[in-house]
């Protein structure tokens, strides 16, 4: 164990510890977490048909989509490396839903959300950048506040997410024949 586990700890049973003592926050968490990845897969989605900056708009939706997409892949290969046990395997969490079966090293969620947030990001799309960053905040507040994730875990799925927004972001351009033949699809 790491010299930051018990300060990892420390902020994940605070957090956490807020849990089951206001029914509709603790309703409000567990749905957050549930279905707040695919809210925003789907409000990405729908600004495919959106007029103003069409293409530019377009092409930053399918960076997006591949930055979402190689995050979760990273995830995969991070895994195969470190097989962390669920905080509240080891009694620190108390958890508000179903158990998973994955280990808790990067939270997938956190990827996700954060993959989308930075490609908005590194494109500046500044208004939805930063729509997409606060909803990526509280599904990583979620996570931790249901039980199933330590703080470190959605840091570490934030720090995956961005990446790949960055690293697709350099290996995909706009105006490409490539992205100019999706980006003008429907």
């Amino acid at each position: 164990m790491s010299n930051l586990y018990p300060l990892d700890v420390l902020f994940t049973q605070a957090i956490n510890g807020l849990a089951g003592h206001v029914a509709l926050l603790d309703v409000l968490m567990i749905w957050t977490s549930k279905i707040g990845v695919p809210v925003l897969v789907l409000t990405v989605a729908a600004q495919w048909w959106r007029r103003a900056d069409r293409f530019h708009m377009r092409h930053v939706l399918v960076v997006s989509g591949l930055s979402f997409l190689l995050g979760l892949g990273l995830n995969q290969l991070i895994l195969l490396l470190v097989n962390r046990v669920r905080p509240y395997d080891v009694g620190v969490s108390h958890l508000l839903i179903g158990p998973s079966a994955d280990p808790s090293f990067p939270s997938d969620h956190a990827t996700a959300t954060i993959a989308i947030a930075a490609a908005f990001f590194v494109h500046r799309a500044w208004r939805p950048a930063a729509g997409y960053f606060a909803a990526a905040l509280l599904i990583m507040l979620s996570r931790v506040y249901i039980g199933t994730h330590y703080v470190s875990d959605v840091l570490g799925g934030a720090l995956t997410g961005a990446a790949a927004a960055v690293l697709v972001r350099n290996l995909y351009r706009e105006g490409t024949l490539a992205d100019r033949f999706l980006t003008r699809l429907l």
